[in-house]
């Protein structure tokens, strides 16, 4: 798959459920569609095109093994954070705003709300393994397309979105394609090296649904 089209594909999956897929929705209920996926495209475009950029810059200085290996395991915890879900928080709400144009109050807020989100983290390492312009509008066209499709769909069936499929469906793909990365680049590698990074991954899966542990002892206690 190119690099293109891997990133769009990617990133449409990373954005499933995301944070800023529910700040488009809500953005949406506020303007007009077309002016909050054109505010979308643009921030999206301003943000990845630092994020491909660390990526590319962090690729050129490690080996390709260990390039693919830490994607892999980035993806797989990728996998745990869309499995989980996001939430709003007070300040991303994206309340309706008068008085201001309605593009720039998109920009703004999703500009903001992308900043270390999973879809930035995404393009970071998909453009270490991929070159930096096909990742840079393959992630910003995969971000426009799964908000436009979302905001569509949920304005058709109410926001009824079977969210908890998507969730586990994506999440899926991450799985695979992280798991496939870890193998790709850390066949030769050695014990320690892989039960470091099952460590990690275990940690991350931990930190994920930690809320969901609590509450299952809760109910048992």
């Amino acid at each position: 798959m190119g690099a293109f089209w891997l990133s769009l594909v990617m990133i449409f999956l990373a954005e499933l459920g995301d944070k800023t897929q529910l700040v488009a929705l809500t953005l949406a209920t506020c303007y007009n569609t077309r002016v909050v996926l054109w505010g979308i495209f643009w921030a999206t475009l301003a943000v990845h095109v630092f994020s491909a950029g660390i990526g590319w810059f962090v690729g050129g200085l490690l080996p390709g093994d260990w390039i693919a290996f830490i994607a892999g395991i980035s993806f797989i915890i990728f996998g745990f954070w869309t499995l989980r879900g996001d939430s709003l928080d007070d300040d991303e709400t994206g309340e309706c705003k008068t008085g201001v144009n309605p593009f720039w109050i998109v920009f703004s807020t999703f500009f903001m709300a992308e900043l270390g989100d999973k879809t930035m983290l995404t393009t970071i390492s998909l453009a270490t393994t991929n070159p930096f312009l096909p990742v840079w509008l393959g992630s910003t066209l995969g971000m426009v397309v799964s908000d436009g499709l979302a905001v569509i769909v949920g304005r058709m069936m109410g926001k009824n979105l079977p969210e908890k499929a998507i969730r586990i469906g994506a999440s899926v793909v991450f799985f695979l394609f992280g798991a496939w990365w870890m193998y790709e680049g850390g066949s030769k590698f050695s014990l320690p090296v892989w039960s470091a990074a099952l460590l990690t991954l275990a940690v991350a899966a931990l930190f994920f649904f930690r809320d969901l542990l609590f509450r299952q002892r809760g109910n048992e206690a």
